[in-house]
């Protein structure tokens, strides 16, 4: 059994449902991410699935360096704050600079740190040190058993709301392949874990100068890993993936999400019986 991870007015493991952590890759618009948020919320809320809504308010490790980024620190945390209030859900972002951290941590409910910078150990700290829940994406560089170290940053400074979440680790040239042994094995650190499915199909930079994908296996590892055991799904998802500015190949269509969710739901309730 997991520790339970308090974020906003849920709760994440500890033997509690599944949670949803849903959202665009990076916001476009205040009326796309609002449409996003509000049709997540209810999707999960007919199936009894806590949902926190994500989005980032820049990509700062886009392939390119005429790649759209996002919003920036002040406008995007004006948006994250404006649907919290709204709609009733926590919000979760991710963060990739020390500066960034505490007025983020002002605004959000979950702490985000990036998978290429899960070794930051001062971002790792700074983070903690807020008190926020902190979810750490581990390196598509890591094994599941190094995450250990990540797990030692965050408790030295006596925060112990911890996620570690999958997504997917390097195979060959532009490709990502999951090892479903990394769930249970984060797990065992007594942390709830997540796992990421869209960025797990990501082709990181096969496309010459933007990320492929292959959105077609998503049900299936969302699949796989709620029968091997998570806290949490992660999924990106746009009205229409073809045209997001970030991601587009590896984004869940958001009118897939209702028949992900009920499959991952009867998955659990399964194994749960």
């Amino acid at each position: 059994m997991t520790k339970t991870v308090q974020v906003g007015n849920l709760q994440i493991g500890g033997g509690r449902p599944i949670a949803l952590i849903a959202g665009p890759c990076v916001m476009e618009s205040r009326e796309q991410c609002m449409e996003i948020a509000t049709f997540a919320r209810d999707t999960a809320a007919k199936l009894g699935i806590p949902y926190i809504f994500k989005a980032s308010f820049d990509k700062a490790n886009r392939t390119s360096v005429s790649s759209y980024r996002g919003f920036g620190l002040e406008k995007g945390l004006e948006l994250l704050a404006y649907i919290r209030s709204e709609l009733g859900v926590p919000v979760l972002t991710d963060v990739h600079e020390v500066v960034q951290v505490a007025s983020a941590a002002s605004v959000v409910d979950i702490l985000q740190i990036p998978a290429f910078l899960c070794r930051q150990t001062d971002l790792l700290v700074a983070a903690a040190k807020t008190g926020k829940p902190v979810n750490v994406k581990k390196g598509q560089f890591l094994a599941p058993w190094d995450m250990k170290n990540v797990v030692d940053k965050v408790k030295s400074t006596g925060n112990e709301n911890l996620l570690l979440t999958e997504r997917g680790c390097s195979f060959g040239y532009n490709t990502l392949v999951v090892d479903m042994c990394s769930l249970p094995i984060m797990r065992s650190f007594g942390y709830p874990v997540v796992f990421d499915a869209t960025h797990s199909v990501q082709r990181p930079g096969g496309q010459g100068n933007a990320s492929g994908g292959a959105r077609e296996f998503i049900p299936h590892l969302v699949r796989a890993a709620t029968a091997v055991g998570i806290d949490a799904l992660f999924i990106e998802t746009h009205p229409e993936p073809e045209k997001a500015l970030s991601d587009a190949a590896s984004m869940l269509k958001l009118a897939d999400l209702p028949e992900l969710l009920e499959s991952m739901k009867a998955i659990e309730q399964a194994i749960r019986k």
